[in-house]
């Protein structure tokens, strides 16, 4: 099997509910973020730069049993819902096992402060 190249490819070589996971998560961000994400180091990342990994935004990884959706500069980001679990660097980001765990309008809100804090 070849690696994927694009979000839509990522997501699709998912089982599920990963798949679905993932699906959900590139709508959410593709409604949320000005550019397309791209793959870009083996998982989809969105950027607010010229090209991939050039001022990254927003992510998301795909593990064996769920799927990491995280903010480069998450930690930066006021959460009063305390999903936002603090990673590497200035990451933060918040494990998905079931398509139930994601929040449409709390990833939109996280995403429109990312994306500001970049601006």
């Amino acid at each position: 099997m070849t690696k994927p190249t694009t979000v839509t490819e990522y997501a699709a070589a998912l089982d599920q509910p990963l798949r679905e996971i993932a699906e959900e998560l590139q709508a959410i961000v593709d409604a949320a973020l000005p550019q397309p994400g791209a793959v870009w180091h083996g998982h989809p990342v969105w950027s607010l730069g010229p090209a991939p990994g050039k001022t990254p935004v927003a992510y998301f990884k795909a593990y064996p049993s769920y799927v990491t959706f995280g903010l480069w500069r998450g930690q930066e980001i006021s959460d009063p819902s305390g999903r936002l679990e603090p990673a590497a660097r200035q990451m933060a980001a918040v494990k998905l096992r079931t398509p139930a765990d994601i929040d449409p309008d709390l990833f939109a809100t996280w995403l429109r402060l990312a994306h500001d804090l970049e601006s």
